[in-house]
């Protein structure tokens, strides 16, 4: 039996050998980056970091598969994209790592079970 699993990836790395010019550009955006309350898993991943406090940048995606085989190829692409994304704007990244949760393999709380019942 195939079902549709939601697969969550979160990428994180460390910004690495900004310019002056790059940090101030990050900084400057940084207010549409740095609510962790407003974090969401998305298709396309949703950044965020706080460059003033820290050098580190997490990703978040979320993609649907069919099958489990199917699941590292969701890790691998989550990786990719986020080395896209800081690539495509020039800013130098290093120790990307990721963890990757299959959301069906995740258990409800009360509040899940109760809505499930």
């Amino acid at each position: 039996m195939n079902s549709e699993r939601t697969i969550r990836v979160t990428v994180r790395g460390s910004f690495d050998n900004l310019s002056d010019a790059q940090k101030a550009e990050l900084i400057a955006a940084g207010d549409q980056h740095a609510d962790i309350l407003a974090v969401e898993y998305t298709p396309q991943g949703h950044l965020t970091y706080d460059l003033a406090a820290r050098p580190f940048f997490t990703f978040r995606f979320a993609e649907q598969v069919a099958e489990e085989k199917d699941i590292p190829q969701v890790t691998a692409r989550a990786e990719a994209k986020a080395a896209a994304w800081m690539t495509e704007r020039g800013y130098g990244f290093k120790r990307i790592t990721s963890q990757t949760v299959d959301m069906s393999e995740v258990p409800l709380g009360p509040r899940g079970r109760r809505l499930q019942g």
